[in-house]
């Protein structure tokens, strides 16, 4: 009896260890993504084939204007052309793969932007006092690239001074200037700020015109949110960690607006488009459709599947997109910035965005 219940227990234990999971198996995709990835079947990916992946498609051969350039769109962005099945074209000529982070985990941040509007004019005035700058003509940028091949991604952004390139102005240095060209003048600092963390945006005139204002260059600093500076503050309590609730304590705390904004040293300059909306793809952004993202883990031009959840609705987000632009905050392996578009809803949504997410790159095949 003794050996017979040995016997049994000898033989649960090797059921059960033949039973556990395997360390999951992560590889690499040279040339395409410095992330560590996970090969999976699109109908493993949450939510595929329940999106609209007629939309995604659209926006896919929208974003292949500018994406058909790169040598690994080439091939693909031509068979849409001639495809009218979305579901079949992304499942004949893309390979899923998950992505990871150093750790191992799958899981990033997902925030969200959006297309804001403010009032401005022409003409600086009492009323309109804050300008937004056109990229300064002293400013240099260097291209290190001839000299060192591994640093083509980087550009230097300095000045001469006394014969000598040294670093661009930062934006406390910026504010105080009377030299720089602007676009406009704006009747709202506070906006101003947010207007170069979404960078880009509409502009009302007083003159009842509405004009694009878009991204055009920095000056060379890094970005630092100052939302996760006041939270360690502790000031945010009652108004909340969301766009809204920093420009809330900072209506309500105007004593402290250049000494917070003056924090985050990163200063973005602007250009006048016709275009709406207009990521770092080169192309007219899709609500709802479009990421900005980190083009060292996704390369631009390339679909994203999307896990996450609405902030605001708590909503679930399972929906195929286009890496199609980037932010200086936009920094990580699984790390996106979700377009919502423009509007009343777009800038809610937006502005509380800050949820855990899955992305599932799809890499057109060869």
């Amino acid at each position: 009896m003794k050996i017979l219940i040995t016997s049994t227990i000898f033989l649960i234990f090797i059921l059960t260890g033949c039973s556990q999971k395997e360390p999951i198996k992560l590889e690499t995709l040279p040339n395409i993504s410095k992330a560590k990835v996970k090969k999976v079947t699109l109908e493993e990916v949450d939510g595929f084939y329940e999106d609209d992946l007629n939309l995604a498609f659209n926006t896919f051969k929208k974003d292949c204007k500018r994406a058909k350039r790169f040598e690994l769109f080439k091939n693909v962005c031509q068979k849409a052309d001639t495809v009218l099945n979305a579901s079949q074209f992304f499942s004949e000529n893309f390979t899923a793969y998950e992505l990871h982070n150093t750790n191992g985990t799958n899981t990033g941040v997902i925030t969200g932007y959006y297309e804001p509007l403010l009032n401005g004019s022409r003409t600086k005035s009492e009323k309109y006092k804050y300008p937004i700058y056109k990229t300064p003509k002293d400013m240099v940028i260097i291209d290190l690239s001839a000299a060192y091949p591994e640093l083509k991604k980087y550009r230097l952004r300095g000045k001469l001074v006394d014969g000598k390139i040294i670093a661009y102005d930062d934006r406390k240095a910026l504010t105080k200037r009377d030299d720089l060209e602007p676009i406009v003048y704006v009747d709202d600092e506070i906006d101003l700020f947010f207007l170069q963390i979404q960078g880009s945006g509409k502009v009302k005139l007083d003159t009842g015109e509405t004009i694009n204002v878009g991204y055009a260059n920095q000056n060379g600093h890094k970005y630092k949110g100052i939302g996760k500076l006041l939270l360690k503050e502790g000031v945010l309590k009652g108004y909340g960690a969301s766009m809204q609730g920093i420009k809330a304590y900072l209506v309500d705390n105007p004593q402290r607006i250049q000494e917070v904004f003056n924090k985050n040293r990163s200063y973005i300059f602007f250009t006048e488009r016709k275009a709406t909306a207009t990521g770092a793809l080169g192309t007219e952004l899709t609500a709802g459709r479009n990421l900005a993202v980190d083009r060292r883990y996704v390369p631009l031009g390339m679909p994203v599947f999307i896990n996450t959840k609405n902030s605001v609705t708590k909503e679930n987000i399972n929906r195929l997109m286009v890496a199609a632009d980037v932010g200086g905050a936009i920094k990580g392996e699984i790390r996106a910035d979700f377009f919502y578009g423009s509007g009343e809803k777009a800038a809610l949504y937006a502005g509380g965005m800050k949820e855990a997410g899955k992305l599932t790159i799809l890499v057109p095949n060869k």
